[in-house]
Parts: C-alpha cells; structure tokens; sequence
C-alpha cells in the first residue's frame, strides 16, 4: 500500500495569534522554554517529511538568522522574487500550489510535506485542497501585532493537545474552508 503525502503546518504562534513580529521577528519564540525531546518536538516530526514548502520570507529570515532551520530535503519556496537558492535542494515556485501537487508530493515521496510558513502561504494551500493538519505550539506571548498565523477561513477539528514546558501543542485536522454564515 502506497502511502498517502499529507501536508502539514507545522508551526509556532504567541497566544494573540502571531508568527512573528511586526518586523519578522522571532526572538519572542527563544524567550519561552520548551523540552527539545517533548510533545510537539521538531525532530520527530522532521522524521515524518520528505520535503518542505515556505515562502520568500520566511526562506530570507531563516537564511539571515537560523540557516541550521533548512532542512535537507527538497525545499520548495513559493515567491515571484529572484533569489539565490543555498543549494540544489531549493527550487522557486510561482503560482497557486494546486500548479505544483504532483512535484512536491513526488519530491516527498512516501513522506509529509511541512509548510512552514507563512500564514498566509498555508492558507493557499488550504484552499487548493492541500493542507491536511495544522500543528501549532502557542506560546504564552502577547504581541499585539505581527504576521498572523493564518491568511484565510479554515474549519479544523482539534485532534490532540499537551504541554511541552511552556507551550501547548494543539494538533488539528483541517475540514476544509469556514463555511459563511
């Protein structure tokens, strides 16, 4: 039996509901205790993914200050920016993700895709039908504002929940797009 690529957002978020600051920041993120081998941790969840997906942003901010955070595995950044990719891994998409289905599942092969960021990014594939589960660490930060967590209306059903020191891990499984009123 073949498995099945899902496409997981994985990320962190303050309890107001941001990735990051205001100035794409994170440094609210490595303020905050959490148990590196804990529930919700990265290395058991990069064992399950064969290839990521991320925009411009969030590729120049991990670039700029946690190059060690790209992963060696096919990356996909979605931007209509002309960048240098670090190495033969990376390759820049342009268009709505539906246009590249085949390519990243093939590049995961019997592995998840991780989108890592940005909110905005994981809602256009929620709404091409390619975003199976949202796992986020909410932080007990308050920023104000900042880059939301999410760019659109999306119905999830809560499948588990813990506490990892000062986080709680919530992993949800994506119904589909928020029905209106």
């Amino acid at each position: 039996m073949t498995a099945v690529t899902r496409y997981r957002f994985y990320t962190a978020t303050t309890l107001d509901g941001f990735l990051a600051d205001e100035n794409d920041s994170l440094e609210w993120l490595f303020t905050k205790d959490i148990d590196e081998t804990g529930p919700g941790n990265a290395g058991a969840f990069m064992e399950e993914v064969g290839a990521q997906v991320m925009g411009a942003t969030t590729y120049l901010w991990v670039l700029d200050h946690e190059p060690h955070w790209l992963p060696q595995i096919p990356t996909f950044v979605f931007t209509h920016r002309s960048l240098k990719p670090v190495n033969g891994l990376v390759e820049f998409l342009s268009g709505d993700p539906s246009e590249f289905r085949e390519l990243i599942g093939k590049a995961a092969g019997d592995r998840d895709v991780w989108i890592t960021g940005g909110g905005d990014l994981a809602a256009s594939f929620a709404s091409a039908g390619m975003l199976d589960e949202v796992q986020v660490s909410i932080a007990p930060v308050l920023l104000g504002a900042g880059k939301p967590l999410f760019g659109g209306a999306v119905d999830l059903s809560l499948r588990t929940c813990d506490r990892n020191r000062d986080f709680l891990v919530a992993t949800f499984d994506v119904i589909g797009p928020l029905a209106p009123d």
